[in-house]
């Protein structure tokens, strides 16, 4: 008995560029968000980015992490490692030194922006973001692409959150 063939069925593109992306975040240095981003225009990669140091600078990975305690409004206390550039900056920042504009383009990425993020996603002109999860705090990011027009897209509404995240 012949076995039965089973047909190829090539991924949708959103699809294939969050797979990019998660292949660019293997190259993260923080274990805490090991990120990747990925932008496109017509379907065209233009530039990737993934959280890590500044250039030059000592990475999580070899060093650990550089924590700052942030207290909110409500009282609550949450703690980030500031020692990383997040990947969507990063990848801002690698379309500036190679002077790719981003204007009308999609990025892609592992949770919603944080608020500086979404600013500078607006301000390049980024008229698309996909984002695998949501992140705990992406109300302020949300509204922002709301009202600056950008369209946000989520492969799943599950939240995202890192370990020891809120204290």
């Amino acid at each position: 008995m012949a076995a039965q063939e089973v047909k190829y069925t090539r991924p949708p593109w959103d699809e294939y560029f969050m797979d990019l992306a998660h292949s660019v975040s293997k190259r993260a240095t923080c274990d805490r968000g090991r990120s990747g981003c990925v932008i496109v225009r017509d379907k065209q990669i233009l530039v990737t980015g993934y959280v890590g140091s500044p250039r030059g600078l000592s990475h999580c990975d070899d060093v650990g992490h550089f924590f700052k305690k942030v207290i909110h409004e409500d009282g609550s206390v949450t703690q980030h490692c500031v020692r990383t550039v997040h990947a969507e900056q990063n990848a801002i920042t690698q379309a500036a030194r190679r002077g790719i504009g981003l204007d009308k383009a999609t990025l892609y990425c592992r949770m919603t922006p944080c608020r500086t993020c979404a600013m500078l996603i607006i301000n390049c002109g980024i008229e698309r973001v996909v984002c695998e999860k949501k992140y705990h705090a992406a109300n302020e990011s949300e509204e922002m692409f709301k009202e600056a027009g950008v369209q946000l897209n989520y492969f799943s509404e599950d939240i995202l959150k890192y370990d020891n995240q809120k204290l």
